[in-house]
Protein backbone atom coordinates (compact mmCIF):
# COMPACT_ATOMS: atom_id res chain seq x y z
CA UNK A 1 0.00 0.00 0.00
CA UNK A 2 1.32 3.45 -0.97
CA UNK A 3 2.40 5.73 1.84
CA UNK A 4 -0.31 8.23 2.75
CA UNK A 5 0.08 11.94 1.98
CA UNK A 6 -0.62 14.45 4.75
CA UNK A 7 -1.81 17.92 3.76
CA UNK A 8 -2.06 20.89 6.11
CA UNK A 9 -5.08 23.07 5.34
CA UNK A 10 -5.31 26.69 6.44
CA UNK A 11 -8.95 26.28 7.45
CA UNK A 12 -9.51 29.95 8.32
CA UNK A 13 -8.27 31.44 5.03
CA UNK A 14 -10.39 32.69 2.15
CA UNK A 15 -13.59 34.66 1.79
CA UNK A 16 -15.72 31.92 3.36
CA UNK A 17 -12.99 30.51 5.60
CA UNK A 18 -13.85 27.41 7.59
CA UNK A 19 -17.39 27.23 6.18
CA UNK A 20 -15.86 25.95 2.92
CA UNK A 21 -12.52 24.51 4.00
CA UNK A 22 -13.82 22.11 6.66
CA UNK A 23 -16.59 20.30 4.72
CA UNK A 24 -14.48 20.28 1.54
CA UNK A 25 -11.54 18.67 3.34
CA UNK A 26 -13.70 16.07 5.07
CA UNK A 27 -15.41 15.10 1.81
CA UNK A 28 -12.04 14.88 0.06
CA UNK A 29 -10.68 12.39 2.62
CA UNK A 30 -13.84 10.32 2.47
CA UNK A 31 -13.36 9.99 -1.27
CA UNK A 32 -9.58 9.51 -1.05
CA UNK A 33 -8.83 7.79 2.27
CA UNK A 34 -5.11 7.50 1.40
CA UNK A 35 -4.85 11.26 2.00
CA UNK A 36 -4.70 12.68 5.51
CA UNK A 37 -5.57 16.29 6.30
CA UNK A 38 -4.70 18.50 9.24
CA UNK A 39 -7.26 21.29 9.57
CA UNK A 40 -5.53 24.29 11.12
CA UNK A 41 -7.58 26.97 12.83
CA UNK A 42 -9.63 27.94 15.82
CA UNK A 43 -10.89 24.63 17.14
CA UNK A 44 -14.10 26.06 18.59
CA UNK A 45 -15.10 27.10 15.06
CA UNK A 46 -13.84 24.02 13.25
CA UNK A 47 -15.36 21.35 15.49
CA UNK A 48 -19.04 22.34 14.99
CA UNK A 49 -18.53 22.49 11.22
CA UNK A 50 -16.92 19.06 11.29
CA UNK A 51 -19.85 17.69 13.29
CA UNK A 52 -22.30 19.20 10.78
CA UNK A 53 -20.36 17.45 7.99
CA UNK A 54 -20.87 14.08 9.66
CA UNK A 55 -17.89 14.12 12.00
CA UNK A 56 -14.16 13.84 11.50
CA UNK A 57 -13.05 10.79 9.48
CA UNK A 58 -10.04 8.87 10.72
CA UNK A 59 -7.82 10.73 8.25
CA UNK A 60 -8.72 14.24 9.41
CA UNK A 61 -7.51 15.98 12.56
CA UNK A 62 -7.74 19.50 13.94
CA UNK A 63 -4.70 21.57 14.95
CA UNK A 64 -5.56 24.64 16.98
CA UNK A 65 -4.26 28.05 15.88
CA UNK A 66 -5.58 31.21 17.50
CA UNK A 67 -4.92 33.95 14.94
CA UNK A 68 -6.37 34.67 11.50
CA UNK A 69 -4.66 36.53 8.64
CA UNK A 70 -7.15 38.94 7.08
CA UNK A 71 -7.52 39.00 3.32
CA UNK A 72 -6.43 42.65 3.22
CA UNK A 73 -3.67 42.41 5.82
CA UNK A 74 -0.21 43.67 4.78
CA UNK A 75 2.12 40.66 4.30
CA UNK A 76 4.75 42.16 6.61
CA UNK A 77 2.22 42.45 9.44
CA UNK A 78 1.07 38.87 8.96
CA UNK A 79 4.66 37.68 9.05
CA UNK A 80 5.68 39.63 12.15
CA UNK A 81 2.51 39.67 14.23
CA UNK A 82 0.65 36.47 13.34
CA UNK A 83 3.01 33.64 14.30
CA UNK A 84 0.07 31.61 15.63
CA UNK A 85 -2.16 32.18 12.62
CA UNK A 86 -3.77 29.27 10.80
CA UNK A 87 -1.68 30.17 7.75
CA UNK A 88 1.64 30.26 9.60
CA UNK A 89 0.99 27.06 11.54
CA UNK A 90 -0.03 25.22 8.34
CA UNK A 91 3.23 26.26 6.63
CA UNK A 92 5.20 25.36 9.76
CA UNK A 93 3.76 21.83 9.55
CA UNK A 94 5.35 21.48 6.11
CA UNK A 95 8.63 22.80 7.44
CA UNK A 96 8.82 20.32 10.33
CA UNK A 97 7.77 17.37 8.17
CA UNK A 98 4.36 16.83 9.77
CA UNK A 99 2.73 17.57 6.41
CA UNK A 100 3.85 17.08 2.82
CA UNK A 101 2.03 20.14 1.52
CA UNK A 102 -0.02 23.15 2.59
CA UNK A 103 -3.22 24.50 1.01
CA UNK A 104 -4.55 27.98 1.76
CA UNK A 105 -7.25 30.22 0.28
CA UNK A 106 -5.96 33.14 2.30
CA UNK A 107 -4.17 36.39 1.54
CA UNK A 108 -1.83 35.68 -1.41
CA UNK A 109 0.85 38.17 -0.42
CA UNK A 110 0.90 36.97 3.16
CA UNK A 111 1.01 33.33 2.05
CA UNK A 112 3.96 33.98 -0.26
CA UNK A 113 5.84 36.00 2.36
CA UNK A 114 5.20 33.44 5.09
CA UNK A 115 6.10 30.48 2.90
CA UNK A 116 9.29 32.09 1.65
CA UNK A 117 10.36 33.01 5.21
CA UNK A 118 9.59 29.60 6.70
CA UNK A 119 10.47 27.20 3.88
CA UNK A 120 13.09 29.26 2.00
CA UNK A 121 13.71 28.84 -1.71
CA UNK A 122 15.37 25.90 -3.39
CA UNK A 123 19.11 26.21 -4.14
CA UNK A 124 19.49 28.06 -7.42
CA UNK A 125 16.08 29.74 -7.22
CA UNK A 126 16.10 33.46 -6.52
CA UNK A 127 12.34 33.99 -6.24
CA UNK A 128 9.32 31.71 -6.00
CA UNK A 129 6.62 32.13 -8.65
CA UNK A 130 2.89 31.55 -8.81
CA UNK A 131 2.00 28.91 -11.37
CA UNK A 132 -1.43 27.69 -12.43
CA UNK A 133 -2.93 25.56 -15.17
CA UNK A 134 -5.26 27.23 -17.66
CA UNK A 135 -7.63 25.64 -20.20
CA UNK A 136 -6.57 25.42 -23.84
CA UNK A 137 -8.24 24.14 -27.00
CA UNK A 138 -7.20 20.56 -26.37
CA UNK A 139 -6.22 20.42 -22.72
CA UNK A 140 -4.41 22.81 -20.40
CA UNK A 141 -1.24 24.85 -20.13
CA UNK A 142 0.96 25.82 -17.19
CA UNK A 143 1.72 29.53 -16.85
CA UNK A 144 4.06 31.40 -14.51
CA UNK A 145 4.59 33.88 -12.97
CA UNK A 146 1.02 35.02 -12.31
CA UNK A 147 1.64 37.83 -9.88
CA UNK A 148 4.38 37.18 -7.35
CA UNK A 149 7.15 39.12 -9.16
CA UNK A 150 6.19 42.24 -11.09
CA UNK A 151 9.74 42.73 -12.38
CA UNK A 152 12.05 39.87 -13.29
CA UNK A 153 15.62 39.42 -14.46
CA UNK A 154 16.67 37.20 -17.33
CA UNK A 155 17.94 34.56 -14.91
CA UNK A 156 14.69 34.57 -12.95
CA UNK A 157 12.66 33.99 -16.12
CA UNK A 158 14.99 31.11 -16.94
CA UNK A 159 14.43 29.66 -13.46
CA UNK A 160 10.65 29.95 -13.95
CA UNK A 161 11.05 27.96 -17.17
CA UNK A 162 12.93 25.22 -15.35
CA UNK A 163 10.28 25.03 -12.64
CA UNK A 164 7.42 25.04 -15.11
CA UNK A 165 9.10 22.32 -17.16
CA UNK A 166 9.45 20.10 -14.11
CA UNK A 167 5.86 20.52 -12.97
CA UNK A 168 4.46 19.92 -16.46
CA UNK A 169 6.64 16.85 -16.84
CA UNK A 170 6.01 15.14 -13.51
CA UNK A 171 2.36 16.06 -12.98
CA UNK A 172 1.12 15.82 -16.58
CA UNK A 173 3.48 13.16 -17.90
CA UNK A 174 4.76 15.38 -20.73
CA UNK A 175 8.12 14.36 -22.16
CA UNK A 176 10.27 17.47 -22.67
CA UNK A 177 7.54 20.11 -22.18
CA UNK A 178 7.54 22.90 -24.76
CA UNK A 179 8.48 26.24 -23.18
CA UNK A 180 7.12 29.49 -24.61
CA UNK A 181 8.01 33.03 -23.57
CA UNK A 182 5.18 35.57 -23.41
CA UNK A 183 5.88 38.54 -25.69
CA UNK A 184 4.13 41.23 -27.75
CA UNK A 185 5.06 39.44 -30.98
CA UNK A 186 6.60 36.26 -32.33
CA UNK A 187 9.46 37.94 -34.18
CA UNK A 188 12.94 38.11 -32.63
CA UNK A 189 12.98 41.90 -32.89
CA UNK A 190 9.86 42.30 -30.71
CA UNK A 191 9.82 42.84 -26.96
CA UNK A 192 11.91 44.60 -24.33
CA UNK A 193 15.56 43.83 -23.60
CA UNK A 194 14.77 41.46 -20.73
CA UNK A 195 12.49 39.30 -22.87
CA UNK A 196 14.94 39.28 -25.79
CA UNK A 197 17.83 38.26 -23.53
CA UNK A 198 15.68 35.64 -21.82
CA UNK A 199 14.92 34.14 -25.22
CA UNK A 200 18.65 33.81 -25.90
CA UNK A 201 19.19 32.25 -22.48
CA UNK A 202 16.39 29.73 -22.96
CA UNK A 203 17.50 28.92 -26.50
CA UNK A 204 20.98 28.05 -25.25
CA UNK A 205 19.68 25.81 -22.45
CA UNK A 206 18.71 22.15 -22.51
CA UNK A 207 15.05 23.05 -22.12
CA UNK A 208 12.66 22.52 -25.02
CA UNK A 209 12.25 26.22 -25.83
CA UNK A 210 9.88 26.87 -28.74
CA UNK A 211 9.97 30.67 -28.95
CA UNK A 212 7.76 33.67 -28.24
CA UNK A 213 4.03 33.30 -27.58
CA UNK A 214 1.60 36.20 -27.92
CA UNK A 215 -1.21 36.63 -25.42
CA UNK A 216 -3.90 35.65 -27.94
CA UNK A 217 -2.05 32.36 -28.62
CA UNK A 218 -1.57 31.20 -25.03
CA UNK A 219 -4.47 28.80 -25.36
CA UNK A 220 -3.63 27.58 -28.88
CA UNK A 221 -1.58 24.60 -27.63
CA UNK A 222 1.67 25.95 -29.07
CA UNK A 223 3.45 25.37 -25.77
CA UNK A 224 3.03 23.34 -22.60
CA UNK A 225 4.44 26.09 -20.35
CA UNK A 226 4.29 29.86 -20.83
CA UNK A 227 6.83 31.95 -18.91
CA UNK A 228 6.44 35.64 -18.09
CA UNK A 229 6.97 38.21 -15.36
CA UNK A 230 4.27 38.48 -12.71
CA UNK A 231 2.89 41.77 -14.00
CA UNK A 232 2.29 40.53 -17.55
CA UNK A 233 1.09 37.14 -16.34
CA UNK A 234 -1.47 38.55 -13.95
CA UNK A 235 -2.82 40.96 -16.55
CA UNK A 236 -3.12 38.13 -19.10
CA UNK A 237 -4.82 35.86 -16.56
CA UNK A 238 -7.37 38.48 -15.49
CA UNK A 239 -8.08 39.29 -19.14
CA UNK A 240 -8.85 35.62 -19.82
CA UNK A 241 -11.11 35.40 -16.80
CA UNK A 242 -12.92 38.58 -17.81
CA UNK A 243 -13.43 37.33 -21.37
CA UNK A 244 -14.91 34.06 -20.11
CA UNK A 245 -17.35 36.00 -17.91
CA UNK A 246 -18.27 38.29 -20.82
CA UNK A 247 -19.01 35.33 -23.11
CA UNK A 248 -21.22 33.77 -20.43
CA UNK A 249 -23.00 37.09 -19.91
CA UNK A 250 -23.72 37.54 -23.62
CA UNK A 251 -24.99 33.98 -23.94
CA UNK A 252 -27.38 34.47 -21.05
CA UNK A 253 -28.71 37.68 -22.61
CA UNK A 254 -29.26 36.06 -26.00
CA UNK A 255 -30.94 32.91 -24.66
CA UNK A 256 -33.18 34.76 -22.20
CA UNK A 257 -34.00 37.83 -24.28
CA UNK A 258 -36.90 36.39 -26.28
CA UNK A 259 -39.14 33.37 -26.66
CA UNK A 260 -37.07 32.26 -29.65
CA UNK A 261 -33.91 32.62 -27.62
CA UNK A 262 -35.33 30.54 -24.78
CA UNK A 263 -36.42 27.81 -27.19
CA UNK A 264 -32.98 27.84 -28.84
CA UNK A 265 -31.45 27.62 -25.38
CA UNK A 266 -33.43 24.48 -24.59
CA UNK A 267 -32.22 22.84 -27.80
CA UNK A 268 -28.63 23.91 -27.18
CA UNK A 269 -28.67 23.04 -23.45
CA UNK A 270 -26.40 19.95 -23.70
CA UNK A 271 -23.80 21.97 -25.64
CA UNK A 272 -24.07 24.91 -23.25
CA UNK A 273 -23.66 22.64 -20.26
CA UNK A 274 -20.53 21.13 -21.78
CA UNK A 275 -19.16 24.60 -22.59
CA UNK A 276 -19.85 25.78 -19.06
CA UNK A 277 -17.96 22.82 -17.68
CA UNK A 278 -14.97 23.48 -19.93
CA UNK A 279 -14.82 27.12 -18.83
CA UNK A 280 -15.56 26.41 -15.16
CA UNK A 281 -12.65 28.02 -13.25
CA UNK A 282 -13.22 25.63 -10.35
CA UNK A 283 -11.70 22.81 -12.43
CA UNK A 284 -8.40 24.72 -12.59
CA UNK A 285 -8.26 26.02 -9.02
CA UNK A 286 -5.02 25.62 -7.11
CA UNK A 287 -1.96 27.69 -7.98
CA UNK A 288 1.46 26.36 -7.00
CA UNK A 289 3.99 28.54 -5.22
CA UNK A 290 6.88 26.93 -7.07
CA UNK A 291 10.50 27.43 -6.14
CA UNK A 292 10.01 26.91 -2.41
CA UNK A 293 11.69 24.11 -0.51
CA UNK A 294 8.27 22.65 0.18
CA UNK A 295 4.83 22.48 -1.43
CA UNK A 296 2.35 25.32 -0.94
CA UNK A 297 -0.84 25.61 -2.97
CA UNK A 298 -2.90 28.79 -3.17
CA UNK A 299 -6.63 28.31 -3.62
CA UNK A 300 -8.79 31.13 -4.95
CA UNK A 301 -10.12 33.20 -2.06
CA UNK A 302 -13.71 32.79 -3.24
CA UNK A 303 -13.46 29.05 -3.89
CA UNK A 304 -16.44 26.85 -3.12
CA UNK A 305 -16.12 23.28 -1.87
CA UNK A 306 -15.58 21.81 -5.34
CA UNK A 307 -12.88 24.32 -6.19
CA UNK A 308 -11.14 23.89 -2.83
CA UNK A 309 -11.04 20.13 -3.31
CA UNK A 310 -9.34 20.72 -6.65
CA UNK A 311 -6.64 22.73 -4.85
CA UNK A 312 -6.17 19.82 -2.44
CA UNK A 313 -5.81 17.53 -5.44
CA UNK A 314 -3.02 19.72 -6.83
CA UNK A 315 -1.25 19.48 -3.46
CA UNK A 316 -1.65 15.70 -3.38
CA UNK A 317 -0.24 15.24 -6.89
CA UNK A 318 2.76 17.51 -6.27
CA UNK A 319 3.48 15.73 -2.98
CA UNK A 320 3.27 12.29 -4.59
CA UNK A 321 5.58 13.37 -7.40
CA UNK A 322 8.06 15.16 -5.13
CA UNK A 323 8.00 18.35 -7.21
CA UNK A 324 10.57 20.37 -5.17
CA UNK A 325 13.11 17.53 -5.39
CA UNK A 326 12.48 17.21 -9.12
CA UNK A 327 13.10 20.94 -9.60
CA UNK A 328 16.31 20.71 -7.56
CA UNK A 329 17.50 17.83 -9.73
CA UNK A 330 16.74 19.53 -13.04
CA UNK A 331 18.45 22.73 -11.92
CA UNK A 332 21.62 20.75 -11.15
CA UNK A 333 21.43 19.11 -14.58
CA UNK A 334 21.06 22.48 -16.31
CA UNK A 335 24.32 23.77 -14.85
CA UNK A 336 26.81 23.81 -17.69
Amino acid sequence: MAESITIAVDAMGGDAGADVCVPASIEFVRRQPAVRIILVGQSEKLEPLAAAAGGLPAGVQIRDARQIVAMDEPPADALRKKKDSSMRVAVDLVKDGSASACVSAGNTGALMATSRFVLKTLPGIERPAIMARLPTRHGSIAMLDLGANADCTVEQLYQFAVMGSVVASVTEGIDRPRIGLLNIGEEDIKGNDIVKQAAVRLGASRLNYVGFVEADAIQDDRADVVVCDGFSGNVALKSMEGTAKLIRHFLEIEFRGSLYGRLAGLVAWPVLRSLSRRLDPRRYNGASLVGLDGIVIKSHGGADALAFQQAITVARVEAEKGVPDQIRELLSEQVE
